[in-house]
């Protein structure tokens, strides 16, 4: 059975940083990239970043370039987002995902959501 774990939300001020994970199991993670999105409420979900666990190749949405960092522990199937410098407007509920060819549109299984919360 595909799992993936999200964790690593919280509170924090803006300025601040946060590292969250995903811990992926029951596939073969070198075969699939993992995707970060994000849902703040009264907006549609969105692609955040997305590592491609073959080859290490990473996707960004324009909002979060040079502010998160996607990265991924193949030995422990865990792909991590740093997020620095966070802004209220990251405030949303992180989710992490299975995705092909980090193709936000084709996702076909996701994990959890973790909230992070950043205060003005």
């Amino acid at each position: 059975e595909v799992q993936l774990q999200a964790s690593g939300g919280g509170l924090v001020q803006a300025g601040g940083s946060l590292r969250l994970s995903c811990a992926a199991s029951g596939f073969i993670f070198d075969d699939y990239a993992i995707g970060w999105f994000r849902q703040a409420p009264g907006k549609e979900r969105e692609g955040v970043s997305c590592i491609s666990s073959s080859d290490g190749s990473t996707v960004y949405a324009d909002s979060v370039k040079g502010r998160f960092t996607v990265s991924s522990d193949n030995a422990k199937n865990t792909v991590y987002l740093q997020m620095n410098s966070l802004k209220p407007e990251d405030t949303a509920l992180y989710y992490c995902a299975r995705v092909y060819d980090c193709d936000f549109s084709r996702v076909d299984h996701w994990g959890q959501g973790t909230q992070v919360t950043v205060s003005s």
